[in-house]
């Protein structure tokens, strides 16, 4: 998926590529050099910090690119061309589309490497936000942070450091495939870089303003009833329980020809990047037609990734949840 989506974007816009000098940032195998060099550009430049420019520079001479693509191994913050470029192509992108930080180096190569009014490929970059519920994931979680509740483990009394195993337990990003049966709206909230224009702070410190309508309800688990807010009096078979926030991206290239579209959202073909589930502490029980307000902040970290500070309300109400999610650590489910 991912990678198709490359080629076309590449490809499928041959005027803006046509004899152009291109940048690929953290080419790895070369893969997105290639695609940039099937197009039509007259040279790549493939920079990548790793070894791997060993892997890139053999492919370019057994598939006879070789006269046609500089392979240089380097942080782009450090490395040199001899000219400017007129496109910078790159799949810098981590889960929720920010993880591992790479969005800054692209932005940093643009600013050291590209023409004045040239192409990033991609060009756009989309968070995109929905509430959701899974309660087999919640007591999953529940259960595993349950263990240090034991008053007698081989005689000794370790529930004292018991809610901090909670908090660590659900500090955590859990990235899978989710069920579009699970989302509680028919509401998106949308965050979009342009990667034109975006400067590093806007990636390092952001945050995400949201509302949205619950769409549908769901049955009612009396297992749950000890640690979620419930709004009001309504019948609670009739709540459903909001047990975090869900989240994908997308991202664009707006070529002159055509515009691609990756789109990682539940709906769309999988990816490696799955999507990604940031749980409360305490779920919330909603109904069908009540608004919830709040907001997820992005703060960057030194794990090259995100502290996530996530809060929801029940509009018009006092009852409110927040988490701390650590983007770094996260479970694959």
């Amino acid at each position: 998926v991912r990678t198709g989506a490359y080629q076309r974007a590449m490809v499928d816009n041959g005027s803006d590529f046509a004899g152009k000098i291109v940048l690929d940032v953290g080419t790895g195998s070369g893969i997105l050099s290639f695609f940039a060099l099937q197009a039509g550009a007259a040279h790549v430049y493939s920079v990548d910090a790793s070894d791997s420019v060993i892997v890139a520079e053999k492919l370019a001479k057994a598939n006879g690119y070789g006269d046609r693509m500089t392979v240089l191994k380097g942080k782009i913050e450090e490395i040199e061309l001899p000219e400017k470029v007129d496109i910078i192509i790159s799949e810098p992108i981590g889960f929720l589309l920010v993880h591992e930080r790479m969005l800054e180096s692209y932005v940093t190569a643009r600013h050291r490497f590209l023409k004045p009014g040239g192409l990033m490929m991609p060009s756009t970059g989309s968070i995109v936000l929905c509430p959701f519920v899974d309660e087999a994931l919640y007591k999953e979680h529940c259960a595993r942070a349950a263990f240090w509740e034991t008053n007698n483990f081989f005689g000794i009394d370790i529930s004292s450091v018991g809610p901090q195993a909670y908090s660590e337990y659900f500090s955590q990003a859990i990235v899978g495939y989710v069920d579009p049966n699970n989302l509680l709206s028919q509401e998106r909230v949308k965050h979009t870089f342009d990667f034109h224009t975006v400067e590093n702070s806007e990636l390092q410190n952001f945050k995400i303003d949201f509302q949205f309508t619950i769409s549908k309800t769901c049955t009612y688990s009396e297992g749950m009833a000890c640690r979620c807010l419930i709004s009001n009096r309504l019948d609670l078979l009739s709540l459903a329980m909001l047990h975090g926030m869900a989240g994908w991206f997308d991202i664009t290239f707006d070529g002159s020809t055509e515009k691609i579209v990756l789109d990682t959202a539940p709906e769309c073909p999988g990816t490696h990047w799955y999507q990604c589930r940031l749980l409360l502490l305490e779920p919330i029980a909603v109904n069908r037609g009540q608004r919830i307000v709040g907001s997820v902040d992005f703060r960057a970290n030194e794990g090259f990734s995100y502290d996530v500070f996530l809060e929801i309300q029940i509009e018009g109400t006092s009852v409110i949840s927040k988490n701390r999610i650590n983007l770094k650590d996260q479970v694959r489910r």
